[in-house]
C-alpha cells in the first residue's frame, strides 16, 4: 500500500511539473492585460482595440489550452505556428443586456471592456469570438498578432491603493483571487469597508460550495478612495463623485446598479493579483448587479445585502443565470428557444444532456409542475431567465431565484464547485 501511494505521489507530481512546464513555455509569469470596446447597436458588435498592457503577476492556473462555451463573448491566445489555443476565456457584460433594449434599437453606443490573460513569450494571435444567439458555437469578430516586444505594450507601474488581506493569501495560482473593491468609501470610511469586508467574506464562506472550499480563497480588501460617499440614486436626485461611477436605475430599472467605467474598476484591481472582483457599494439601498467574469456589485448596508452579494457572485464568478420570470415582464426574448442558454443554470431542453439530466431522479417528471411534491427536489421547472414559457430551471426555488433560500439549489452548487476547481492547475 505504501509503495502505491508513493508511486502515485510520483505521478501526480509529473503531472505538475508538466503543466507548469508547457506554461512556462509559452507564457512569462507577468499578465497582459487588453483594453477595448464594443461598438453596436442591437444588430451588430465591432471590436476597437484601446491599449494594452503588462499589469503585474498572472493570477490565473498555469493550464495551457483550456477552452471556454460559457459566455457572451470569448477571446483566445493562439500559437501563431500551429495554431494551437494556448489560453481561452469567456465572459458576458452589460454590453450584451444593453443590446435587447429599445435604445439599442434606435442608436449606436461603446462599452468599454478589459480582458486579462497569460503574458506571452513569443508572438501569438488574438481571436475575439461572440456566441452566436440562434445556433451553437461562436463567430470571430476580429483576429490580430501580438508580439510582446512591442514598445507600444506599456509596461508602466499601476496606481497601487492600500490593500489588506481578509483571508487566504498564498499561491496565486491555485487560487480564486477574489478582489474587493471600495465604491462609495472615502478616506475616513475606510475602516468600515475593512470591516464591511470582512462580514461578507464570513457570510459567503457560510454558503455551500463556498464553505467547503474555502481555503481554495484568496480575499483581498482594495481600498480604492472616492471623493465622496454612497453612489448615485437618480429615482432620487442623488449623485455622488465616487471612484468608479456606479448607479442606480440602470436600463430604469430602480435596483439594478451598474457602471460603465470598466477601466476604472481594473486600474483599482490592479493593486493585488485578482481572477474575480466584487465592487462593494457603501449604500443602505437594495440593489446590485454581476456579469460572468466580468465582476459582480452589491450593497454593503440593506438588510439583504449580503444575500445579493451572493447571488450577483454566484452570476460573476460561476455564470449562472437568473432563474426568476415575470408574467408581465418585456424580456421574453432575452435568450432565443432555437439553442441551448449557455448558463448551466437554465435549459431550453433542446440538448439537455449537456445540463443537469443526469442529476434527475428517474421519477421526476420533465418538465416538472411546480407543487408541493416536487418542492425540495432537482427537477426540470418551466419558467427562468425572466421567461416564463420555453425555458427551465432546476428547483422551484433557489437564491438564483430570490432572497428566500439561504443556499443554492445542487445544480448551482455544482457548477460553482466546477468553477472553483478550474482555479487550479491540473495535477
Amino acid at each position: 500500500m505504501k509503495k502505491t501511494i508513493v508511486a502515485l505521489a510520483a505521478f501526480l507530481q509529473a503531472f505538475f511539473c508538466y503543466a507548469q512546464t508547457e506554461f512556462e513555455r509559452f507564457f512569462t509569469g507577468e499578465c497582459l492585460r487588453v483594453d477595448y470596446e464594443l461598438v453596436g447597436d442591437s444588430k451588430s458588435v465591432s471590436f476597437v482595440l484601446k491599449e494594452m498592457k503588462m499589469q503585474g503577476v498572472w493570477a490565473g492556473n498555469l493550464n495551457v489550452g483550456d477552452t471556454c462555451q460559457m459566455g457572451s463573448y470569448r477571446f483566445s491566445l493562439l500559437d501563431s505556428v500551429s495554431g494551437k489555443v494556448l489560453y481561452q476565456n469567456g465572459f458576458s457584460s452589460l454590453f450584451d443586456e444593453w443590446q435587447q433594449t429599445q435604445e439599442a434599437c434606435r442608436c449606436v453606443q461603446s462599452f468599454y471592456h478589459v480582458s486579462l490573460m497569460p503574458f506571452p513569450k513569443q508572438t501569438v494571435k488574438f481571436r475575439f469570438e461572440q456566441m452566436n444567439r440562434d445556433k451553437a458555437g461562436f463567430s470571430v469578430l476580429t483576429e490580430f498578432y501580438i508580439n510582446p516586444k512591442n514598445k507600444f505594450i506599456r509596461r508602466e507601474s499601476v496606481n497601487s491603493y492600500k490593500h489588506s488581506i481578509v483571508h487566504g493569501g498564498g499561491d496565486v495560482n491555485n487560487k480564486v483571487d477574489l478582489a474587493f473593491l471600495a465604491e462609495g468609501y472615502t478616506a475616513a470610511q475606510m475602516d468600515k469597508f475593512r470591516r464591511d469586508v470582512e462580514r461578507a467574506w464570513q457570510y459567503m464562506s457560510g454558503v455551500e460550495p463556498f464553505k467547503t472550499y474555502s481555503d481554495m480563497f484568496n480575499i483581498y480588501a482594495v481600498e480604492s478612495l472616492s471623493a465622496e460617499s454612497g453612489t448615485d440614486i437618480p429615482v432620487k436626485g442623488i449623485y455622488r463623485n465616487t471612484a468608479m461611477n456606479f448607479t442606480f436605475s440602470t436600463f430604469d430599472i430602480d435596483r439594478y446598479l451598474t457602471t460603465f467605467d470598466t477601466k476604472a474598476i481594473h486600474d483599482a484591481a490592479a493593486s493585488v493579483p485578482y481572477d474575480h472582483i466584487i465592487i462593494l457599494i457603501n449604500s443602505d439601498e437594495y440593489g446590485g448587479g454581476g456579469f460572468y467574469n466580468f465582476y459582480s456589485a452589491g450593497t454593503s448596508d440593506h438588510e439583504l445585502s449580503l444575500r445579493v452579494i451572493v447571488h450577483e457572485f454566484g452570476h460573476g464568478f460561476a455564470g449562472l443565470g437568473d432563474e426568476y420570470f415575470y408574467a408581465d415582464e418585456a424580456n421574453e426574448q432575452m435568450y432565443s428557444l432555437n439553442r441551448e442558454p449557455w448558463e448551466p443554470n437554465l435549459t431550453t431542453l433542446i440538448d439537455f444532456e449537456s445540463k443537469w439530466k443526469n442529476m434527475l431522479n428517474p421519477s421526476t417528471p420533465v418538465p416538472t409542475p411546480r407543487t408541493a411534491e416536487y418542492e425540495n427536489v432537482v427537477g426540470v421547472f418551466e419558467g427562468g431567465g425572466y421567461m416564463t414559457k420555453g425555458m427551465f430551471s432546476p428547483a422551484q426555488d433557489c437564491i438564483m431565484r430570490s432572497n428566500t433560500p439561504s443556499e443554492f439549489c445542487p445544480v448551482c452548487r455544482k457548477a460553482i464547485e466546477r468553477a472553483i476547481l478550474s482555479h487550479k492547475t491540473r495535477h
